[in-house]
């Protein structure tokens, strides 16, 4: 029988992990995954900003839990996974977020700036994909979606210069395509989703320089609002998305058009 569109999108019952959870779009979509029924665990490094935020959301009548970690640390991905299936005892959404840059031109690129954004966004990325893959296989169902960008699909002669993120995001964007194809058929789909330009802590310095530009140039002319993550988050995740993997879905406002 078909389901309804309310049943299509309902996460009720399910269980994700949003690393760089506590700010940000990762908080932002780690709400969405909330508000449709879901419960969460949350993943930082930062103490303060994700106890700040675990206590927004339970006053929310969210259920959540947190876990200090840091993604390019295989132990400490394994006991997010760890503690993930000891609270509520599987995995069935992973959305892949945290992530850092290091702006430079690239012949002044410090070789440990490069590797240390490698290890978070790449490296990261696969490792909390392997980690709940694993669980996911288990249970023959699973969504992980990867939080690309679309400096992983577009450049600008104007800059930003950032190659370890630019090349960080468009190896996750292959990354995305590779294990949708190897987990495909075990029942776990795997996407991405490439923001544009939204604010947060990370991109503010950024989006400073570049607003103007993207007013002038986007078919769409402006910054993205903080609620214009949620939904594609939660249509991915959900089994409204049941017949989608492999795929990147740029949320951009058209500038890659």
């Amino acid at each position: 029988m078909a389901k309804t569109i309310n049943e299509l999108f309902n996460l009720t019952g399910k269980v994700a992990i949003v690393t760089g959870g506590s700010r940000g779009i990762g908080k932002e979509m780690a709400e969405g995954l909330a508000e449709a029924g879901a419960s969460l665990i949350l993943c930082a490094r930062r103490e303060n900003w994700l106890n700040e935020t675990l206590t927004e959301f339970r006053e929310k009548g969210f259920t959540v839990e947190g876990v200090l970690a840091d993604v390019a640390k295989a132990e400490d991905v394994q006991r997010v996974v760890d503690e993930t299936v000891s609270k509520f005892g599987k995995v069935d959404i992973l959305i892949n977020n945290a992530g850092i840059s290091w702006g430079a031109m690239p012949e002044e690129m410090p070789l440990d700036q490069w590797q240390k954004v490698l290890d978070v966004n790449l490296t990261g990325c696969f490792l909390m994909a392997q980690a709940c893959g694993r669980e996911m296989l288990k249970q023959k169902s699973g969504s992980i979606i990867n939080i690309s960008s679309i400096s992983g699909i577009t450049s600008s002669a104007n800059g930003p210069f950032y190659a370890g993120y630019v090349a960080s995001k468009a190896g996750l964007i292959g990354l995305t395509r590779e294990l949708a194809a190897s987990w495909g058929r075990k029942g776990i789909r795997v996407n991405a989703i490439a923001p544009g330009f939204f604010h947060s802590r990370l991109a503010d310095a950024v989006i400073d320089l570049y607003e103007k530009s993207i007013q002038a140039n986007n078919p769409i002319p402006r910054v993205g609002n903080e609620d214009e993550l949620k939904g594609v988050a939660v249509f991915l995740a959900s089994d409204a998305a049941s017949y989608v993997t492999g795929q990147t879905i740029a949320v951009d406002g058209g500038m890659t058009v």
